[in-house]
């Protein structure tokens, strides 16, 4: 009973222990955490912020595949500097160089067709006519002789009517074939008809367009770089099948600058001049910061697309987007990288805001 009775005092001046550790802990005076890193501090008395993305001077230029085709070969790599029209990737030209045999083939059967053309007539092909002229005049002469021999007799009686007219006909189909063989002699020894040489040259152009059609399907294969940079980003292995204009394989940018395409809001855009000052500040280390020299203002105010990530930010806003630029040595950055942009604004900006 004794035992009993000491129990619940004893739990109670345990909880009450408890409780007051609890409340006094709660109460302790507790240091802050140390900063990760100081903040970035722009030193314009007057100044507009906004979250910039480094990117190439040229721009990120996405490359994409002409055709849709297997990749046969990828000769670019990552972070190598190409010249311009340098070989990126190639694709699978098996197909289009089977073809081209055949369309040589016809090329060539073309010229040797003009060229026949052109060397008429043939050697060979003029004594036969001369022969078959020669052949037909000495007929039309013995028909004309013996028309003559019947026309020269007195008495017109000794021989028919019907003996005469035979005998005239007999000249004049001597005639014609005369004038057939004198024809197509005169034909051969012309040479070509200068409409069928328009038809050869015109088959041959024909020809030749079709070999230069096929040559600029078989270039287009090879995709090449459209301007002189470093490759920023390789998404295409060989073996793969591309898809022409489904998505990019390729980035090229050229890096001799950076550029900070840098977000104003639209409420601040009209603070913001041509020319002015700005730093910028690598995210996660305040110490590293550049100057920036000014580039250009897109003349257009757009949704915003690149987030930050703060639980604060709002999704709905527009923006301005300013472009500066600084050396590539200058700071530790890639392209992509988001940086914190502070841009000075100038006095006057400043007191049209207070009016």
């Amino acid at each position: 009973m004794k035992l009993r009775r000491l129990v619940l005092p004893l739990l109670s001046l345990a909880g009450m222990a408890v409780a007051a550790t609890t409340v006094i802990s709660a109460n302790t005076h507790k240091p802050p955490a140390p900063l990760v890193s100081e903040p970035a501090r722009s030193g314009f008395a007057r100044r507009v912020a906004g979250a910039g993305i480094v990117e190439s001077a040229s721009e990120n230029v996405s490359v994409g595949a002409p055709v849709s085709a297997l990749v046969r070969e990828v000769r670019a790599q990552r972070g190598e500097r190409v010249a311009a029209g340098a070989p990126l990737f190639a694709l699978d030209d098996r197909a289009l160089k089977a073809q081209r045999g055949s369309r040589e083939a016809a090329l060539r059967a073309a010229r040797s067709e003009l060229a026949r053309l052109e060397a008429l007539p043939r050697p060979e092909d003029l004594p036969p006519a001369r022969a078959r002229v020669d052949g037909a005049f000495a007929t039309l002469e013995h028909a004309r002789s013996e028309l003559g021999m019947v026309e020269a007799l007195i008495d017109a009686r000794a021989v028919s009517h019907e003996t005469v007219l035979q005998r005239r006909n007999a000249v004049r189909e001597a005639e014609a074939a005369h004038a057939v063989a004198k024809a197509e002699l005169e034909r051969l020894e012309a040479g070509a008809w200068e409409a069928d040489l328009e038809i050869a040259r015109a088959s041959i152009d024909r020809a030749q367009a079709a070999v230069a059609e096929l040559d600029t399907e078989i270039e287009l294969r090879t995709v090449r770089a459209p301007i002189a940079g470093t490759v920023l980003q390789l998404d295409v292995r060989p073996g793969e099948y591309v898809e022409a204009g489904s998505r990019r394989y390729l980035v090229l940018g050229d890096l001799a600058w950076l550029h900070v395409r840098a977000d104003v809001d639209e409420n601040d855009a009209w603070r913001v001049k041509p020319g002015a000052k700005a730093r910028a500040f690598v995210r996660g280390n305040g110490e590293l910061s550049t100057d920036l020299e000014f580039v250009r203002i897109d003349p257009y105010v757009l949704p915003k697309r690149s987030l930050t990530g703060d639980t604060l930010e709002r999704v709905d806003t527009r923006v301005l987007q300013v472009v500066f630029r600084f050396p590539t040595d200058a700071l530790p950055v890639y392209v992509g990288q988001q940086m914190d942009v502070y841009i000075e604004v100038s006095e006057a900006a400043g007191a049209k805001a207070g009016r």
